[in-house]
């Protein structure tokens, strides 16, 4: 086959789910063998593993990134009468989860490196409303969480992280999802660490915490019929309990992968004047959940990427501010600067830990083909 009529897939599930087909299987046989489908003990054994991968101290399981979300938010107390700052570029599951609890989201741009919220930014947008603060860590790099953490104290504000593309990513040697109050994930089938089907998840220290996301996430229950809290239907099912437990154990090697993967771009995109590379943070271990450049004419570069076999992504093509959903917030095209640039920009590569070589240098062959010619 010519290099020209390769395909490259934007993500392949099936090449990873073929390297562990035995070992789902059995899992899942386990899963139908105990009939424990709806929480259980797979799900148990999977929080276990979890908090001990993150290194933290208590995991939970819950249906899907929102849910973790706005459990997390409800859990806090934080409701009606509250604003809570985070990014306009971000997955709507963020702002969400804010609006669902009751409070009001509040935008901060983003840094212009990093695609994360700008810390230098956070304390002008604090009011006496402000309850807390949920930095994203975009694309697989943790936000800049010192400085954010250092505004929280000094405003007393809650953190929460929104983990939900940064699974396994460091921030100065701590895992992502561990530094602030509590962290959120999502193991949606495309993450890192994704199920098969819908799945989140949450991480804190806070013992406190646990116990009312534990009733949150089963209808408001201490015991059942004994509805303590307002709550919502957020477990986990035990399938993908057992899914995550087997795919835990290879996180680490995907994402070392992963990281690998973005390298190999890098040395062929990085010297290329017209795209601008992801760069990685001093201070963090980026998992290149999506690995994004940013060039002009971004939607021709697409096109004709597709004309080739390659498959690309948008994250995102409009930031949240500007969505019709939140029209009535009131702002317009330069509330966020940076975060607009950012958008009409970015164009996400193919990334996955199972990509060769030859794909990568195809897709960057296409992709400088294309620059070259503008």
């Amino acid at each position: 086959m010519k290099a020209t009529e390769m395909k490259v897939p934007y993500l392949d599930l099936k090449v990873q789910y073929e390297s562990l087909r035995d070992e789902i299987a059995d899992s899942l046989q386990q899963v139908l063998d105990n009939t424990a489908f709806a929480g259980g003990p797979f799900v148990e054994k999977f929080e276990k593993e979890f908090a001990a991968f993150c290194q933290s101290k208590f995991a939970l399981g819950v249906g899907n990134g929102t849910d973790a979300l706005w459990a997390s938010l409800t859990a806090l107390g934080i409701g009606q009468g509250n604003e809570v700052i985070t990014t306009p570029n971000t997955f709507i599951a963020t702002t969400e989860a804010i609006l669902l609890s009751g409070a009001k989201i509040v935008f901060v741009d983003i840094d212009e490196v990093t695609y994360n919220i700008d810390p230098a930014l956070i304390e002008s947008a604090i009011t006496e409303r402000t309850k807390a603060i949920i930095p994203v860590h975009l694309y697989g790099q943790p936000a800049d969480m010192d400085p954010i953490m250092e505004i929280a104290k000094k405003h007393g504000l809650f953190v929460i992280e929104d983990a939900c593309q940064a699974h396994g990513a460091r921030y100065k040697g701590r895992r992502a999802g561990t530094i602030g109050d509590i962290g959120c994930f999502s193991f949606y089938p495309g993450k890192n660490l994704g199920a098969y089907g819908e799945a989140g998840g949450i991480v804190t220290d806070n013992p406190q915490l646990v116990e009312t996301i534990k009733m949150f996430r089963d209808h408001g229950q201490r015991k059942k019929y004994h509805h303590s809290i307002f709550g919502w239907n957020g477990r986990m099912d035990g399938f993908q309990g057992a899914v995550l437990s087997v795919k835990l154990k290879y996180l680490d090697h995907w994402n070392e992968n992963r990281r690998k993967n973005a390298e190999l771009y890098n040395n062929f995109l990085g010297d290329v004047e017209g795209i601008i590379t992801p760069a990685q943070a001093e201070y963090a271990e980026h998992v290149y959940h999506i690995y994004t450049i940013r060039v002009k004419n971004r939607d021709k570069l697409m096109a004709s990427l597709g004309e080739k076999n390659i498959s690309c992504g948008i994250h995102y093509p409009i930031p949240l501010h500007l969505q019709d959903a939140y029209r009535d917030m009131g702002h317009s095209k330069g509330s966020f600067s940076v975060a607009e640039k950012c958008s009409e920009q970015v164009i996400s590569l193919p990334m996955y830990p199972e990509l060769s070589e030859e794909q990568i240098e195809k897709v960057s062959r296409e992709v400088k083909a294309f620059i070259g010619n503008q």
